[in-house]
């Protein structure tokens, strides 16, 4: 909202249009008029061409091509046609004095503005002037409302009283009302209008005037933070798989980092970045490589102001959002303390207005089609077989046999497509029913969901259900909101196992037997008859499954109540409960039973169990006014408490009588020397916030906030800690040199934040000390506990120190609209392991040392390429481009001591992670390779002084190869919308990123001649002396042992460019639905997601579970 008021209550910005203007709008009209201007003063001179155009077409061609805006009733000019005007170096009174001889009107020239008014107007009357009240509901005055007339930025505001006046150089037009949290209204007026009485409606979560934060809504207009906002309108059109890709499309900042090996696995939860990673992992983590990237560097998830867990915004279905708001810096997370410090998603559901019952039912079918492109590189049967041949595999005469059934099944053209046999197109369906109604001071609402998905492997599966129940009371002063919300969610993994085992199946051998059975396992010259090759059929034959259950409940209340209509006080409290469950079962038949002899240890069932419970309540008082209609002063105070309980517990059953009976309760024992293991932990958080926002005559902003956070998970002496935040901007559009040189720019904000968040990703056992139970061990007679980790009393929350520079440019009434950001984040109390001294008995306890540093910029731009209201035509193109640069700035010596071990390991498999000062966190390191020998075929390396060459792989040797985190991540899209019809098509593009290519390190140059390969071994392989070869001499079983280890040759640019989502939707009329059908609105669409994904590194994508497109078809309806 743009707010522009002095104190006479008139406020005129002068139109005026620069060259930049002529030269960026004519290329848009050079096909049907020719124009050009001979000076931009205020005497300005035109050559004209036209025929038989509209009067409206020479406004236009005039208007665009120098500072003059028109104003005219469309309705009195709109048949009026000039059927030729020819001038050169004419002005603008001798043009319109052609053009409008004998049509009946007269126009008048005021400050670059325009007026065309008929003959007959009295010609004295240059303006007239409009008056009035502006109040809410409960009749109360609202000062501060910005009162413009459309089509020319003419406005002022209303006083204290709500009062205002405004002078027009027009006698009919429409004024707008808006302000923050109420809707936007358009009055009709002529000069008979009387004094208006205007109502305002209030808009919940006005997502466009207001930063919704979770615990205090901003005024946009004067916030210093960077945020995006989106919009439920702008997840339906940009809808892509789920709710977070869909966010991750329209904002790449928000980055999921590719899963190579789960793919599009529908139980499978993503990493989530925003603005980089700040924790690392410890010592130990480092050591196993078990735990991957830590969910602690993943952002906060506040819906409806209590948090949520990353499993229940990925089932979210997009009809239960009203808005989201991403935060991102200092500024607008550092009210959360010490859990900001990864950013903030503030997701806010549905809300619902008093009204007529309004029932909404959406069905949608979605599809899941497996992508398996990046597998057309496997051999073929004869291909892989004359490859083993040539090897020497078949020498031997022990193997005959199969050498013979293999030759006469190719012959007969066998080539089976094992990707096949696990894979499926997948079909699912959701269902969505929205009930809403009320009278005026109360309404009610009811909101349904059922989802399934059919994922792109066989039998595995996600169905979720979710309900939510609200009630609203408002009346007078009182503003009550009450939910309910129940969710219930089951799915399972695919019984066929890991994908990549069937890609590395060799496509003579097949899958079933004569009988219809899955064949047990197979026979290779290359493991002998000693070692067969299982079926990976077999699990899926004999019934073993994997299965995930859990239930959750959420109740928010809140209360309201407004002592006036500036001072309010809020109180909230919400409790949640999620019960998982976690089972997996192998049947007794199962031949990792065949060695066991007795009955009651065959067949196990394994069950992990784990119980949340967290309650919140927390105390708001917010205070806003404006004062001699230039300042503009909001301050409020904030205070929480909330606890989280996690109950963990595992155990497993054994015994079971039959494959089909998979019950714990009918099993016959525990494992020998097992038993029932598990904790449970308690974190308590309290929370002290003050925020302050002035804003001065619209043009110049601070904004401020200061929390002291404490939680139980921190060490006793550093319970609490303080989070602070400034920040100041500038509105320079509204400064009268802007206005009366710069017209064009409508927007042009300046702003700037600092501040300091902070991360409380700890458990409770990091700062105590904790001690285990060995149940197998006796001390004294007794049960024996030893101690598992020292406690640190020092250790405390983990703060990033923020910086946030931000400029937001709108041009021409925002047909460019451009906003950037760059950030400094320096998180200098890293937690991770600190050493202890060999005395203590143990290694590291957790300690605040290290420093890391995320830095970057962010562009989203957008462009209205053509905007057509009268045929309801628009086409826009945005995008949004980000770059980040992550730093290890410091580690402690001790710390680089424990790791120093790990960091000379060289994988062949795994992407080892390891830390480096100066480097970041997703650094990739390895050997140099300066290529294969031509002579012996055997990979050279370079050693660490770049000189010498080895055929050793030292770890002496290793450097730095690149990093996985692509230099620029980017987004666009394009729309196009005409009446009812809307299309997007977003796209992707990340470059600067290098990846390790494990398919040609493992299928082509470190070969298992059991598995079936990759066929550019068959071009690029060393055979012979003197070939120039892509990958080793894979002659003997010498050189096939001894593994190349990640090197430079095997990490590759991985520039990718991917189609996101493609939408497509259709609104019928509602005119003809009402008066045809008697719907209230009636829409179908289609959704596309990851059509096709194109990068510079030829890898196989979705190793365990494959990647899938992902296309939707729904219908939806209200009545």
């Amino acid at each position: 909202m743009k707010k522009k008021c002095n104190s006479g209550g008139l406020m005129k910005i002068r139109l005026r249009k620069t060259l930049l203007v002529m030269k960026f709008l004519c290329f848009f009209f050079l096909l049907s008029v020719s124009v050009s201007a001979a000076s931009y003063s205020q005497n300005a001179r035109f050559t004209l061409t036209l025929e038989n155009v509209a009067l409206t077409d020479v406004f236009s061609t005039i208007r665009k091509s120098s500072e003059f805006t028109f104003i005219y009733n469309m309705d009195d000019v709109r048949n009026i046609r000039v059927k030729s005007i020819n001038v050169h170096e004419a002005t603008i009174e001798e043009i319109l004095n052609e053009v409008l001889r004998n049509t009946g009107f007269v126009y008048k020239i005021e400050d670059h503005v325009v007026v065309i008014q008929p003959r007959d107007t009295k010609e004295e009357k240059k303006s007239v002037r409009i008056k009035g009240w502006v109040h809410d509901k409960s009749k109360q005055p609202l000062p501060g409302v910005t009162v413009r007339m459309v089509g020319i930025s003419l406005g002022t505001a209303t006083n204290t009283q709500g009062w205002f006046a405004i002078d027009l150089p027009v006698t009919k037009g429409e004024l707008e009302f808006s302000f923050v949290g109420y809707k936007k209204q358009k009055i009709a007026f002529t000069e008979k209008t009387d004094t208006l009485r205007i109502v305002m409606e209030e808009d919940f979560q006005q997502v466009e005037e207001v930063v919704v934060t979770g615990i205090f809504n901003k005024p946009k207009e004067s916030f210093t933070g960077a945020v995006v906002a989106v919009t439920k309108d702008d997840i339906k059109a940009n809808y892509s798989r789920n709710v977070l890709q869909t966010l991750a499309n329209i904002d790449p900042s928000l980055r999921i980092v590719q899963n190579n090996k789960m793919g599009s696995d529908p139980n499978t939860l993503p990493e989530i970045r925003l603005r980089g990673v700040s924790t690392m992992l410890t010592a130990e983590e480092l050591k196993s490589q078990e735990s991957g990237r830590p969910d602690y560097n993943r952002p906060l998830f506040i819906m409806d102001g209590f948090e949520v867990d990353l499993e229940r915004v990925m089932d979210m279905n997009e009809n239960e959002i009203e808005n989201i708001t991403i935060l991102k810096d200092a500024s607008a997370t550092s009210m959360y303390g010490a859990r900001g410090a990864n950013g903030v998603i503030v997701i806010t559901t549905n809300r619902y207005t008093a009204g007529n019952l309004r029932i909404m039912y959406q069905g949608r079918v979605n599809i899941q089609i497996p992508s398996l492109g990046t597998y057309d590189n496997l051999m073929s049967a004869s291909e892989k077989f004359e490859l083993e041949k040539e090897y020497g595999l078949w020498e031997s005469d022990l193997y005959k046999e199969l050498y013979d059934e293999i030759e006469t099944n190719i012959a007969n053209g066998l080539n089976y497509n094992w990707l096949k046999v696990p894979t499926r197109t997948g079909v699912g369906q959701n269902h969505i029913l929205q009930v809403s109604g009320g009278q005026e001071s109360w309404n009610y609402s009811l909101d349904l969901n059922y989802q399934s998905t059919r994922g792109a492997m066989k039998d595995s599966e996600r169905n979720n259900f979710n309900g939510t129940m609200s009630l609203g009371y408002r009346k007078d002063k009182w503003n009550i909101w009450q939910s309910l919300s129940i969710g219930v969610n089951s799915n399972q993994d695919s019984p066929y196992g890991q994908f990549s085992n069937y890609v590395n199946m060799n496509r003579y051998w097949k899958p079933y037997g004569e009988d219809g059975k899955p064949i047990e396992y197979y026979y290779h010259p290359n493991g002998g008859f000693n070692y067969p090759i299982d079926n990976q059929l077999y699990d899926k034959s004999v019934g073993v499954w994997t299965k995930t259950k859990y239930y959750s409940t959420r109740s928010n209340t809140r209360v309201k109540y407004n002592f006036t209509e500036r001072f309010y006080t809020e109180v909230s409290f919400g409790i949640s409960r999620k019960e998982t469950k976690g089972d997996s079962y192998y049947p007794p038949s199962h031949k990792k039973f065949d060695t066991v002899t007795e009955l009651e240890q065959k067949g196990s069932f394994t069950r992990g169990e784990r119980e949340n419970i967290e309650w919140q309540v927390r105390g708001t008082l917010y205070y806003t006014n404006t004062f001699k209609d230039k300042h503009m002063f909001s301050t409020g105070f904030s205070t929480e408490l909330s606890e989280s309980t996690e109950d963990n517990a595992n155990w497993t059953a054994v015994g079971f009588m039959a494959d089909n009976i998979d019950h714990p309760g009918m099993s016959l024992a525990y494992p020998q020397n097992g038993h029932v293991f598990g904790d449970k932990s308690v974190t308590r958080r309290a929370s002290f916030s003050y925020i302050a926002n002035y804003y001065y005559d619209q043009r110049y902003f601070v904004d401020g906030s200061i929390t002291y956070n404490g939680a139980s998970s921190f060490g006793k002496n550093s319970r609490f800690s303080p989070y602070y935040s400034i920040g100041g901007g500038w509105l320079m559009n509204n400064e009268s040199f802007i206005q009366n040189n710069l017209p064009f720019i409508n927007e042009l904000r300046l702003r700037y934040s600092f501040g300091v968040v902070g991360n409380s990703s700890l458990a409770p056992q990091d700062y105590m000390e904790v001690f285990n139970r060995n149940p197998q061990d006796l001390y004294l007679g007794g049960i024996c506990w030893t101690l598992n980790g020292f406690a640190n009393p020092n250790l405390k929350q983990q703060n990033t120190i923020q910086h946030n520079v931000g400029v937001d440019l709108g041009l021409f009434n925002d047909r460019i609209s451009i906003q950037f950001n760059y950030y400094n984040f320096l998180t200098n109390n890293t937690l991770t392991d600190m050493n202890l001294p060999i005395s203590h008995g143990f290694n590291a306890v957790r300690g605040n040392i290290g420093k890391i540093r995320n830095e970057g910029f962010e562009w989203y731009l957008n462009f209205v390429l053509l905007n057509n209201e009268a045929k309801g035509i628009r086409w826009n193109l945005n995008a949004n481009i980000t770059r980040l640069r992550n730093t290890i700035v410091e580690l402690s010596e001790g710390f680089k001591e424990s790791i120093k071990g790990q960091f000379r390991e060289i994988g062949t498999a795994t992407d080892a992670i390891k830390y480096q000062e100066g480097k970041s966190m997703d650094a990739i390191y390895g050997l140099r390779s300066v290529g294969i020998d031509p002579t012996s075929g055997q990979r050279v390396f370079l050693k660490a002084d770049g000189v010498t060459t080895t055929l050793e792989q030292n770890p002496d040797d290793l450097v730095y190869l690149g990093d996985s985190q692509p230099k620029i991540n980017s987004t666009f899209n394009t729309s196009f919308t005409w009446k009812g019809l809307s299309v997007i098509v977003g796209f992707g593009v990340k470059w600067g990123g290098k990846q390790i290519n494990y398919t040609e390190l493992n299928k082509g140059e470190n070969v298992s001649l059991s598995s079936n390969l990759d066929r550019r071994l068959l071009k690029y392989g060393w055979k012979h002396i003197g070939d120039q070869a892509r990958y080793k001499n894979q002659w003997g079983t010498t050189s096939r042992d001894i593994a190349t280890r990640v090197c430079s040759d095997f990490v590759h640019k991985d520039n990718v460019f991917s189609c996101n989502n493609v939408n497509v939707h259709y609104s019928f009329p509602k005119e003809w639905l009402k008066k045809v059908i008697g719907l209230e609105s009636l829409s179908i669409s289609a959704d596309l997601s990851d059509i096709f994904y194109f990068s510079t590194i030829e890898r196989e994508r979705g190793t365990s579970y494959p990647f899938s497109i992902n296309p939707n078809f729904s219908i939806s309806c209200t009545f």
